[in-house]
């Protein structure tokens, strides 16, 4: 009985189309896993480059979020928050700890007292310019076929 059903349903019209359609959504599980894994591993490596230059992975991400994070003027510790996927209050005791190592610094925006802009100081500058290097480099180092399959192979369908 199973398999007349079978076969009436594909012989309908448009039974061969979604069957098709399926197949045009499906993931590729082998090179998803892959590539978390890989990113993984890179992000075990940028906490450990961090460390080495004497920074938290937060405070290295904060670094690099106030640097390249904000699409047009000085970063807020708004920005900070959204960049780190944390509250306004954990930022703001980020920026706190960051000010006291010398990292960054505040400045009042002259056109709204209430925001206060945060740049890098020379010193966290150098530490997010060592780091970044090095991350970049192991970006190169690592991007393997699994990560460049994963990328092409969904085209965009994982999600759908």
């Amino acid at each position: 009985m199973a398999q007349s059903r079978r076969r009436q349903l594909a012989s309908r019209p448009g039974a061969a189309k979604a069957k098709h359609s399926r197949a045009a959504h499906a993931v590729d599980y082998k090179a998803l896993a892959q590539f978390r894994y890989r990113l993984r591993i890179f992000l075990a490596f940028s906490e450990k480059a961090a460390a080495r230059h004497g920074l938290t992975p937060q405070q290295h991400q904060a670094l690099l979020g106030i640097k390249g994070f904000v699409d047009s003027g000085p970063a807020a510790v708004s920005d900070v928050a959204r960049f780190l996927l944390v509250r306004h209050h954990s930022a703001v005791e980020l920026v706190n700890r960051m000010e006291k190592r010398g990292l960054i610094r505040r400045a009042s925006d002259p056109d709204d007292r209430r925001r206060v802009h945060l740049k890098l100081t020379a010193k966290g500058e150098q530490k997010l310019q060592a780091i970044s290097r090095m991350n970049v480099e192991e970006l190169r180092r690592a991007a393997s076929p699994a990560m460049i399959r994963l990328l092409k192979s969904s085209n965009g369908a994982v999600g759908r």
